[in-house]
């Protein structure tokens, strides 16, 4: 596997990671067959898992994708030591809805809680804001944040959701190794607010949630002539080439394609070694 430098940080883990979400959200498959999805994904080198407190189906089953992580590098029987996990507060799940809850109280009890989900043994390994909250300013939110890098409770933080500006604030107050937003052949806004720019600039790791446009859209890849079209000239599949164009776009992009099958995550992690030459970036 591949490897990619985390910001400035000097860890370095796989050029492509794991999403955790389709463990824990709709239509959740059972415990044992996600527990065999993550092992297979550290079988192929998987080193970068992403995750969130709000991985769940609602608010009484809070942390649960957290704890699923933990579960399955407590029982992997190879060396888990250079797995980096990225978890993420500042979501509610309200009736399996979305919410904000950028009040610092709030996000120093989640903090306390994900580190106890993730094991409480070590600092949480990448700690993300995940969706600035216009009740209260970013320096206020990251307060707690700061405290509990202070406190050994984080190890690295980054920010998710965020514009250049919001990014720029978030960093007067504490470091800030990565930056999460969407980005998908259909979503493409951080080439155009500058997001992505900033991250190659300030040598920040840009990780893009739901690269293949989420549950809805996944399918309609097969739709986009030039993906298609280049999938089937290199014999793999339109996720893969959809990969292979997000790390050709950026060199601080690193994919973080969810799974909830094993053959799904086998297939994300072939996306290594396919290459796009500049003038199939373009078509794309």
């Amino acid at each position: 596997m591949e490897t990619t430098q985390l910001g400035k940080t000097g860890v370095f883990v796989s050029a492509i990671g794991l999403g955790g979400m389709p463990m824990s959200i709709y239509n959740r498959p059972p415990e044992s067959d996600s527990i065999q999805v993550i092992h297979r994904a550290l079988d192929l080198g998987i080193t970068f898992i992403d995750t969130a407190d709000s991985y769940c189906k609602d608010e009484s089953d809070k942390h649960h994708n957290e704890r699923l992580i933990h579960k399955a590098l407590s029982s992997y029987p190879g060396d888990t030591s250079q797995v980096v996990v990225a978890t993420k507060g500042g979501l509610m799940r309200p009736n399996e809805s979305w919410t904000r809850n950028g009040n610092p109280e709030h996000l120093r009890q989640t903090i306390r809680v994900s580190f106890e989900a993730l094991g409480g043994e070590k600092p949480i390994d990448v700690w993300q804001y995940h969706f600035p909250d216009p009740e209260y300013t970013i320096a206020e939110s990251l307060v707690p944040v700061k405290e509990a890098v202070e406190a050994g409770l984080i190890r690295f933080v980054g920010v998710s959701n965020f514009s250049v500006e919001q990014i720029k604030q978030a960093r007067d107050v504490v470091d800030i190794v990565s930056v999460q937003n969407q980005y998908s052949p259909w979503e493409r806004q951080p080439e155009k607010d500058g997001v992505l720019q900033y991250c190659e600039q300030e040598k920040l790791t840009f990780l893009p949630w739901s690269p293949f446009g989420g549950r809805r859209r996944h399918q309609d890849l097969q739709d986009i002539p030039a993906i298609a079209q280049l999938a089937k000239a290199k014999g793999v599949s339109v996720y893969s080439i959809v990969l292979a164009w997000l790390r050709a776009k950026s060199p601080t992009i690193l994919p973080i394609p969810g799974a909830s099958k094993i053959s799904s995550i086998e297939d994300s992690v072939s996306a290594v070694n396919v290459k796009l030459t500049n003038e199939e970036v373009q078509k794309i």
